[in-house]
C-alpha cells in the first residue's frame, strides 16, 4: 500500500467526512479506485459502501460521475454531500429543465465535485457527448445488481450503461450493491466491461438482525403487522407489502395507534418526498412500501423490518432486512408468507414474461426503417399492457432497438434462447425464496451461503427463529405430543442403518398411511434439526431431461444416540404467538371442538364467562408465569399460553392426573411447574 496516498485518504476521511477511522475493508477499495482500477464492490446495506466511491472522488479531484436508479437514492446522497459543503448537482425526471440545464452548465465549467445523474439521462441525445467534453474523474455506479438480467430489479437502461462508457474513460468505473450472488456478480462485470477488475465481496453476515419466518394468512396478517408495532421498542419500522393496495390498507389500520405512511410508485414525486422525509427525520415512526422504498435510505435507528408477504427473490428479500440496525443495536425481522402468495407471485410472472408468440408477433412487424411505438401499439392485436411488455422484453433481449424519440427498428433474431432462460430463472428464484422459508438451517447462514460466502456459512447466529426457537417474538413453538414424540422416535430408527433418506421416501417408511401430513412431518424434521438431533442437504438429481429437487436427512452423533428414553428439548412451529393470532385461534376452534371428547366438548361448545374466583385465579397464574419467564429467560407464552391458564382457572385441578388432562400441559409440564400450578390452584 501507498503509505502517501493512504495517509492522504485518512487526512480527507477526517477533515470532510469527520470519521477518525476507516471501517472494515473501505481502505482497500478506496486506494484501488485512487489508483485508477476498475472495481466491483459487494457490502452489505449500512457496511459504508458510498464512502467508498465518495472519498476517492475528492481525493481524485475533478468531477465524479454518480449513475443511480431511485430518485430517493439520489436526493438522499445529494442532501447528504451538499451538507458536508461539497459542490453537488443531479439530474433526473423530478426536476425541471432549468435545474438540468444549470446542473450541466456547472458540469463543463468544472464548478462540480459531484454529478449525481439517472441512467435514463444517458439515452437523451447529446448527453453523453456532453459527459466526454470534460471527463469525469470518476465513475461509480449504485445498486449495481440493477444492470444484470439476473439481479433481482433488472432495468433495461442499467443493461445499456457499458455502451456509453467507452466514451468517458479513462475514468475508473466502480460497480457498487450490497445484494449479488456470483452469477450476478460476473453478469456485471461482462455488461460493463470492466477491465481487470478488482472485486471486493465483503461481509454479507449481520450479527444484530434476528430472522422469523411465519406462515400468516393473508387476512390475519394486518393484525400480526399492527400487533408487533403496538410496542414502541420495535419502531421505527418499515413494512413491505406486495402491492401498492395492501400498502395503503396497512398504512391505513396503523394509523389508528401509530404515526404511518404509504409509499409506492402510484403516489406523486411531492408525495413520495414528503414521506421519505418524514421518516428520515422521526416524524413518521413506520412507512408501509412497495419495494420502491428504501434504496439507499440510510436512517441508522431502524428497528422492524416487516416483509406482510413473500419476496420474489432472496436478493432482495437480503437487501430489505439490512435497513435495519444501521446503528449496530439488535433488530428484529419477520417475514410472513403462506400458500396465497405463491399463488400470486405465479400472476406476477405470467405477466412480466409473457409466452413467446406475444414476442413473436412484435417481432415480426419490425423493420429497418423506424417505426412510432404508439402506431405500433395501435395496429398490434395485443392489448395496450401486452404489447408494452413483449416490447420491453424484446429490447432487453435484444430483438428491438428503442431509440430516445420512441421509435423503434428490428434487432437481432437471437432473442428467444436468452429470454427463455430469463423467464426460467426468474422462476428458480421464487424456489430459492420457498425454500429458504422451509428451510431448517440458520436463516442468517442460510443467506450467506445464498451469497457465495460457504466459508462464513458454517457459523449459526443464535438469534433466528430456528437458532433460538424461545426467543421469538411472532412464531409460537410447542411440545411435541406422545404422538409426535414417537414418530420422532421411528425417524432416528430409520435412518440410523444408513447414510441418509430422501425426505418424501423417509415420510412413507415411518408414516404409510399419511396420518401426519406432508406439513405435520416437516414440523417434526424442523424441530429435529432444532435440537440438533438431524441434518438436511438441499440435493438434486436429473431425469428426464428435468432436474429434480430433493432433501438428504441423515443423523447426527446426538440422533444416532436418541432412544425412547433419551431427554430431549424439542420444539414444534405452532402457528402464531397468542397476542398476534386472536383471528387464526378463533378460525380453528370449531375444528378443534370437534376433535374433542367428553367434558372438553361442553367446554369448547361456547362461551363460558368466567367466574370471579376463576379470573383471580387467571391473574395470579399470569403473575407466577412472569416470574418463571423471567427466571428462565424465556417469553412469558413458553411457560404457558393465556388458553391454558384459563383452562386451569375453570378446571381448578387437584392433582397431577386432573391437570395432565388439560390442553396444553403434557408430562414435561407437569414435571417442571405442576407443583406450583396446583399449590396456586389449592389457595382459593
Amino acid at each position: 500500500m501507498n503509505l502517501s496516498k493512504s495517509q492522504d485518504l485518512l487526512g480527507i476521511l477526517r477533515s470532510t467526512f469527520g470519521f477518525s477511522r476507516f471501517r472494515a475493508n473501505q481502505e482497500a477499495v478506496c486506494m484501488a479506485a485512487i489508483e485508477g482500477r476498475d472495481l466491483l464492490l459487494v457490502m452489505p446495506t449500512g457496511a459504508g459502501k458510498s464512502l467508498c466511491y465518495q472519498l476517492p472522488a475528492i481525493a481524485l479531484g475533478g468531477t465524479a460521475l454518480v449513475i443511480s436508479p431511485l430518485i430517493a437514492l439520489m436526493e438522499d446522497q445529494v442532501a447528504k454531500l451538499a451538507a458536508l459543503g461539497l459542490r453537488v448537482a443531479r439530474i433526473h425526471s423530478g426536476l425541471d429543465r432549468a435545474a438540468s440545464r444549470q446542473a450541466c452548465v456547472d458540469y463543463l465549467q468544472g464548478n462540480l465535485q459531484f454529478l449525481f445523474i439517472a441512467p435514463e439521462r444517458l439515452r437523451v441525445p447529446g448527453f453523453g457527448e456532453m459527459l466526454a467534453k470534460r471527463r469525469p474523474a470518476l465513475i461509480a455506479i449504485d445498486e449495481a445488481h440493477c444492470i444484470s438480467q439476473w439481479g433481482h430489479d433488472f432495468r433495461p437502461d442499467y443493461r445499456m450503461l457499458g455502451q456509453y462508457l467507452p466514451a468517458l474513460r479513462p475514468a475508473p468505473v466502480l460497480a457498487l450493491t450490497a445484494t449479488a450472488t456470483p452469477t450476478v456478480q460476473e453478469d456485471i462485470l461482462a455488461q460493463l466491461g470492466m477491465a481487470k477488475p478488482e472485486r471486493f465481496i465483503h461481509g454479507f453476515r449481520r450479527e444484530n438482525i434476528a430472522i422469523e419466518v411465519v406462515e400468516v394468512p393473508v387476512p390475519q396478517r394486518p393484525e400480526a403487522v399492527c400487533g408487533l408495532l403496538a410496542d414502541k421498542a420495535r419502531r421505527p419500522a418499515i413494512v413491505y407489502a406486495s402491492s401498492r393496495k395492501l400498502a395503503e390498507t396497512l398504512a391505513a389500520e396503523l394509523s389508528r395507534t401509530v404515526s404511518a405512511a404509504a409509499y409506492h410508485a402510484g403516489l406523486d414525486a411531492e408525495t413520495r418526498e414528503r414521506v421519505q422525509a418524514a421518516f428520515q427525520s422521526g416524524a413518521l415512526e413506520v412507512v408501509v412500501a412497495t419495494i420502491a422504498f428504501g434504496m439507499g435510505i440510510d436512517k441508522a435507528d431502524i428497528r422492524t423490518v416487516i416483509h406482510a408477504g413473500l419476496p420474489a427473490t432472496l436478493e432482495g428479500y437480503y437487501q430489505e432486512i439490512g435497513r435495519a440496525g444501521r446503528d449496530g443495536a439488535q433488530s428484529r425481522t419477520f417475514l410472513m408468507h403462506s400458500y396465497a402468495d405463491q399463488r400470486t407471485h405465479d400472476f406476477f410472472l405470467n405477466r412480466d414474461y409473457p409466452p413467446v408468440g406475444n414476442l413473436e408477433q412484435v417481432f415480426k412487424t419490425l423493420g429497418e426503417d423506424p417505426q412510432a411505438e404508439g402506431e405500433l401499439r395501435e395496429n398490434s392485436k395485443l392489448d395496450e399492457e401486452e404489447f408494452d411488455k413483449a416490447l420491453e422484453k424484446l429490447e432487453i433481449h435484444g430483438g428491438a432497438k428503442v431509440d430516445f424519440g420512441g421509435y423503434v427498428t428490428r434487432g437481432r433474431t437471437g432473442w428467444k434462447k436468452t429470454y427463455a432462460v430469463q423467464a426460467q430463472h426468474r422462476a428458480e428464484q421464487l424456489g430459492k425464496v420457498l425454500r429458504f422459508t422451509e428451510s431448517s438451517e440458520c436463516r442468517m447462514a442460510a443467506l450467506v451461503r445464498h451469497f457465495g460466502d460457504v466459508e462464513d456459512a458454517g457459523r449459526v447466529c443464535g438469534v433466528c427463529d430456528v437458532c433460538d426457537p424461545a426467543g421469538a417474538v411472532l412464531r409460537l413453538f410447542r411440545r411435541p405430543s406422545a404422538a409426535e414424540r414417537d414418530a420422532v422416535q421411528a425417524i432416528a430408527d430409520e435412518l440410523r442403518a444408513v447414510d441418509y433418506k430422501a425426505a418424501g421416501t423417509l415420510q412413507k417408511g415411518i408414516d404409510p398411511t399419511g396420518r401426519l401430513g406432508r406439513s405435520g412431518f416437516d414440523g417434526l424434521l424442523d424441530a429435529m434439526t432444532r435440537a440438533g438431533l438431524i441434518e438436511i442437504e438441499e440435493a438434486e438429481y436429473e431425469k428426464d431431461g428435468e432436474v429434480r429437487r430433493f432433501r438428504k436427512v441423515r443423523l447426527t452423533a446426538a440422533g444416532l444416540e436418541l432412544r425412547r428414553t433419551t431427554p430431549v428439548e424439542l420444539l414444534i412451529a405452532d402457528g402464531l404467538v397468542e397476542e398476534f393470532g386472536r383471528a387464526a385461534r378463533a378460525s380453528r376452534a370449531p375444528k378443534k371442538a370437534a376433535a374433542k371428547t367428553g367434558s372438553r366438548d361442553k367446554a369448547a361448545a361456547g362461551p363460558v364467562r368466567p367466574s370471579a374466583a376463576a379470573e383471580a385465579l387467571v391473574a395470579q397464574l399470569r403473575e407466577w408465569r412472569a416470574g418463571e419467564a423471567k427466571r428462565l429467560r424465556v417469553p412469558a407464552y413458553v411457560i404457558l399460553h393465556d388458553r391454558t391458564l384459563n383452562a386451569v382457572a375453570q378446571a381448578r385441578p387437584g392433582n397431577p392426573r386432573q391437570l395432565k388432562e388439560i390442553e396444553g400441559i403434557g408430562e414435561a409440564k407437569v414435571e417442571k411447574f405442576g407443583a406450583a400450578i396446583l399449590e396456586l390452584c389449592r389457595e382459593r
